[in-house]
């Protein structure tokens, strides 16, 4: 259970105050093989992703969106959920410095802002609320995406290796940390709606729901990673549609 306190005057600081703790609670893990290498862009892209959390709503967030852990080309790089280079700095506007994780895969560095790698989910995602809103402003007036997990898991070829492949003693413990963290950034952001990208995101807010007081409404939408053949077809219609259909947006 997280030592933080339940409520916050201040969303802003409610999500940065967890973010961190989260951050150290996340040192503690430890991986076992084929896991080699573990990047938590909580420390080495602190700064991208304080940016980030600032720039909610203040007062409550009332729709949570939530991803599994990072893409090593998305919140890897960038410090912000699906963070899709050129989403995070030509149109959310965060053009942070991002360090360097303790031990870096030869093969997955990581270059910050510069990368000129794209990550097709964060590309999708942040695309579709970029034609939905008229400004950033508009878009974190309501809404902010958060990760599950965050951290990256790769083995010794690069291969990205997500939480649901770990081992079940570590997932135990890595499930305990985030979903204490998930518990405290609904208690913080009071939204009305939890969207869960894919059914592990859902799975987890479902969970976590059930322990506090204000449950908020659960969606999921599709997942918009390209080893998805549903989301190689018309992802964007499909999510649009699913987000009417639950009234989490309205026609026009």
């Amino acid at each position: 259970m997280s030592s933080l306190a339940t409520t916050h005057t201040s969303v802003r600081a409610g999500l940065v105050a967890a973010a961190k703790e989260l951050a150290t609670q996340m040192d503690r893990l430890h991986f076992a093989d084929p896991v080699t290498h573990v990047y938590n862009p909580l420390h080495y892209a602190w700064a991208p992703h304080q940016a980030y959390l600032e720039l909610a709503n203040d007062k409550q967030i009332r729709v949570l969106f939530l991803g599994m852990n990072p893409g090593p080309w998305g919140m890897a790089q960038t410090g912000v959920p699906f963070g899709e280079v050129s989403a995070v700095r030509d149109w959310i506007g965060i053009d942070s410095p991002v360090g360097k994780p303790k031990n870096e895969h030869p093969k997955r560095p990581i270059e910050g802002l510069q990368c000129s790698r794209s990550e097709v989910s964060g590309r999708r995602l942040w695309g579709l609320f970029r034609q939905r809103y008229k400004s950033p402003k508009a878009f974190f007036n309501d809404n902010l995406v958060m990760n599950y997990c965050p951290l990256v898991f790769m083995e010794e070829s690069g291969r990205n290796r997500t939480p649901d492949k770990l081992l079940p003693s570590e997932r135990e413990r890595l499930q305990a940390y985030c979903d204490a963290h998930l518990a405290q950034a609904i208690r913080v952001a009071r939204p009305d709606y939890l969207v869960g990208v894919g059914a592990y995101a859902e799975k987890a807010f479902l969970r976590v729901a059930n322990t506090i007081h204000r449950s908020p409404a659960v969606v999921r939408i599709l997942h918009p990673s390209p080893a998805s053949p549903a989301a190689n077809r018309d992802w964007e219609g499909s999510v649009t549609a699913e987000l009417l259909a639950a009234k989490i947006w309205h026609p026009g």
